[in-house]
């Protein structure tokens, strides 16, 4: 059942259909590009909890992560910027035909 209509708000980032070779960086760029103080809703059809400890890895104490659905099709995860990042810090697209 799809609850979400991806083109109703345009703080969703829908990344169900993203490959998945290229949807952590896309998610990254997404962040970094967010002024400070924006946020944006993920919504995946995985609870995203590698992906939180990543940004918990590499970006401690710049974002907030709020849980809003939890499964079990859709998950909506709430991402705030709080504070600057330097643009390296922003994982890049893998290149084309290239492992991760």
């Amino acid at each position: 059942m799809n609850t979400t209509d991806p083109t109703s708000d345009p703080s969703l980032f829908d990344v169900r259909k993203i490959p998945c070779r290229t949807k952590h960086p896309l998610i990254f760029q997404r962040w970094a590009d967010l002024p400070i103080g924006s946020h944006f809703i993920l919504v995946n059809d995985h609870e995203p909890r590698p992906l939180y400890y990543q940004f918990a890895a590499e970006f401690p104490g710049v974002f907030v992560w709020e849980t809003l659905v939890r499964g079990p099709e859709e998950f909506h995860v709430k991402i705030t910027k709080l504070a600057p990042v330097a643009a390296a810090s922003v994982s890049p697209l893998p290149a084309p035909g290239l492992p991760e």
